[in-house]
């Protein structure tokens, strides 16, 4: 037998581990072993604490086996020399073999104990030095934790899920509720480039998600993102947004190019893009060609400054000029309502085929959002108990109110709000008193809403504890619409939206049935009668009354509508729509969009107009202004166009009167007065103008053109006369054209 035969058994039965790491049993010091070894004579020695010389011999009867054992087979004596294959043995010393070899397996034996004494050592060592190294990760991880560089929980991972996606969508799914498949998809789409690989600086992958506001799109990739950096997928669970939306047109360029990089650059490694739709398309391809190309050319040579900035280098030959931009190895997340079709209208084909992952919400099943609501409502009482110091209860009928204010414009998120409201609500009563309040608070639902009881008292509205909307803002916008001189049948229809909207929203509050009323309008008459300047207190309006979220006027005319080429119309059309969303589309002049039915791009244009209507009618409100005949002419050109128009406003010319009244006005608001004398000359002046011509005479251009050069005059005349006031205008500073 030779030593590494007996290493391989002995090794087996007491120490270390194997190549394949499955450890043996190990070998303490002062422990019995047996080891069983058979000799060439036939005899077993059995050897016990290290002695010598074997205290048991067994003899066997198989003389066969035991001549073979002594001789070999053949009857070559397995002592005297090598055996063809084997190494010389060293020679034995005559007369007692035996003794011989049984001393130098015990030699064998013990140079073995040490050697697996120094390999359990070694092993200890080792998983000390192991479990220092994990702890040591461990307080670094929660160091990281606190400076905010990674997730909250990224220290409390079980081992074996750390670098892993093994149930994470399933750890997902416990926040985010009613969206199984979406979460799943969300998952997939964040583990793609684990499995398929990338290579910086390219994207990690190009993902959409897609589906209506308030189905948690942007929940479930939050709860992604903080679960991944938890396990150590992603470095922490930060994301950059940019939304597109702020970038309509070509000016906003470098703007554009400066957030781009900076969120690029960002500590996160996601990026969010929203509302793609309102983003002036040649921004769009740089961000095709990041997601097509893994890199976009920049139009000039731009510079990183101190701060990470990106700015421009100018036709300086600066050094480490930048000339491209890349994604950095970042996912590229874009969301939207539409899915993957909708894309190539915007970002063309091959950005389309880009796209990775495409990840769409559902609509909430019922029982999803009573366990939405459930969930809700829980935060709440939690929210109460922390902040308020009481114990909120509620029942079934208080989850499916809560559910009920699911609605298609917030979705979930008007759950979210109506348990807001009533956090609120109970704050204002906990304020009406500086006692401390305990005890338990009862909620139930009733038809007008929710109410409240403490320890049993006898119930209340919380509406009526919340305290009374905000109408500043409404209070402005009526007394700047007051203040405009005439206009008294624009200023009814006006004040009479906020009045619909007011019975709508109480409707609501009652669970009755809403009307969605068309506020889009025509404006018509001459210019200069004040439909700009309507439109922008309409657009602030409606947003001070909750009508619109935006409230921003964007005004266009053809040329912001109709496209050079074919295929360009329909585009720009979408573009500029997109921009209004939230707003007022003011549209001057619209007739001019129609110029024949040969005009093919302007057809185009208000068939794409029609559309972007019907598509948005909640989320967009559009003024069409122009002269009244031409209107009419206008509103044949498309079948659906005057049908989308129901609130038609003509605004008057204005009197001479009220063309005096608006000098006046001018006149106020510049720092100057008018002498009483100036009266009769303006008043005569303004009647004989319209008398001319009523298109261009009676508007507001004309009181503002004549104020000027009254002013204009009276510098002149106050140069000639120091002593004279410096704030009247005289009728000899008058200046009429007739």
């Amino acid at each position: 037998m030779t030593v590494s035969k007996g290493f391989g058994r002995v090794s087996k039965r007491f120490g270390a581990k194997n190549n394949a790491g499955t450890p043996y049993r190990t070998h303490p010091a002062g422990q019995n072993c047996r080891l069983a070894l058979q000799i060439a004579a036939g005899y077993t020695i059995l050897k016990e604490n290290n002695d010598t010389e074997g205290k048991a011999m067994a003899y066997t009867d198989d003389w066969e086996t035991l001549m073979n054992g002594v001789f070999g087979a053949g009857g070559k004596l397995k002592f005297g020399g090598a055996q063809p294959g084997e190494k010389p043995q060293a020679a034995k010393p005559a007369g007692s073999p035996l003794p011989d070899l049984n001393a130098a397996l015990q030699e064998n034996q013990r140079q073995l104990d040490e050697l697996l004494k120094k390999q359990n050592a070694q092993l200890k060592a080792q998983d000390a030095a192991a479990q220092s190294a994990l702890e040591d990760s461990r307080r670094m991880l929660r160091d990281m934790e606190a400076d905010g560089l990674l997730a909250k929980g990224t220290a409390d991972v079980p081992p074996e899920q750390l670098g892993s996606f093994e149930g994470l969508a399933a750890e997902v799914k416990k926040s985010v509720l009613g969206q199984d498949a979406f979460v799943e998809s969300v998952v997939r789409a964040m583990r793609r480039p684990f499995v398929l690989g990338t290579e910086r600086p390219a994207a990690r992958n190009v993902i959409l998600i897609c589906g209506a506001p308030g189905t948690g799109r942007h929940f479930a990739l939050a709860e992604t993102a903080r679960i991944m950096a938890a396990r150590g997928l992603l470095q922490n669970d930060q994301t950059a947004v940019l939304d597109l939306a702020l970038y309509p047109n070509s000016g906003a360029e470098k703007l554009f190019l400066q957030d781009l990089y900076a969120a690029l650059h960002a500590p996160g490694e996601i990026v969010i893009f929203e509302h793609y739709e309102s983003c002036h398309p040649g921004f769009l391809k740089t961000l095709s060609d990041l997601a097509v190309k893994g890199s976009a050319p920049l139009s000039s040579r731009y510079l990183v400054n101190k701060e990470g900035i990106l700015v421009d280098a100018g036709t300086a030959l600066a050094p480490g000029a930048v000339s491209t931009i890349t994604p950095c190895g970042k996912y590229l997340v874009f969301f939207s309502r539409k899915g993957r079709d909708a894309l190539a209208d915007k970002f063309g084909a091959p950005f389309v085929a880009a796209v990775g992952d495409v990840c769409t919400t559902s609509a909430f099943a019922r029982e999803d959002l009573a366990a939405l609501a459930a969930q809700q409502l829980n935060a709440l009482a939690q929210k109460v108990n922390t902040r308020l110091g009481l114990t909120l209860t509620a029942g079934a009928d208080v989850r499916d109110y809560v559910a009920a204010q699911c609605s298609k414009e917030k979705g979930a998120a008007g759950l979210a709000a109506a348990c807001e409201q009533i956090f609120r609500a109970l704050s204002e009563y906990c304020l009406q008193t500086d006692a401390k309040l305990t005890g338990t608070v009862a909620l139930t639902a009733q038809p007008e809403g929710v109410w409240f009881s403490l320890n049993g008292a006898e119930a209340q509205p919380l509406a009526a504890l919340l305290p009374a909307e905000y109408t500043g803002a409404v209070d402005a916008i009526r007394a700047e619409l007051d203040d405009l001189v005439g206009l008294a049948p624009v200023k009814e229809y006006v004040f009479g939206l906020a009045d619909n909207l007011q019975v709508q929203q109480r409707r609501a509050a009652a669970g009755l049935k809403t009307a969605s009323l068309s506020m889009h309008m025509i404006f018509t008459g001459n210019p200069g009668t004040g439909k700009t300047t309507i439109a922008r207190l309409v657009a602030k309006y409606l947003k001070a009354i909750g009508a619109l979220k935006g409230g921003q006027l964007v005004e266009v005319t053809r040329a912001d509508l109709v496209g050079r080429y074919t295929g360009h119309t329909a585009p720009l059309t979408n573009s500029v729509i997109q921009s209004a969303l939230g707003g007022v589309l003011f549209i001057d002049e619209a007739y001019s969009l129609y110029r024949g039915e040969q005009d093919s791009f302007g057809l185009e244009a208000i068939d794409t107009l029609v559309k972007g209507m019907e598509d948005h009618r909640d989320e967009l409100v559009v003024i069409l202004a122009g002269y009244t005949k031409e209107m009419e002419t206008f509103l044949t050109a498309n079948s659906g166009l005057a049908s989308r128009f129901p609130n038609k406003i003509e605004f008057p010319d204005y009197t001479a009167d009220e063309l005096l009244d608006i000098t006046t006005v001018l006149a106020k608001g510049k720092g100057y007065r008018l002498a009483e004398s100036c009266t009769f000359p303006l008043l005569g002046y303004y009647k004989r103008r319209q008398a001319l011509d009523s298109r261009t005479a009676g508007n507001g251009r004309l009181a503002r053109n004549t104020l000027e050069k009254a002013i204009f005059n009276q510098s002149r005349r106050l140069v000639a006369e120091p002593a004279a006031e410096l704030d009247l205008i005289l009728p000899s500073d008058l200046e009429f054209e007739e």
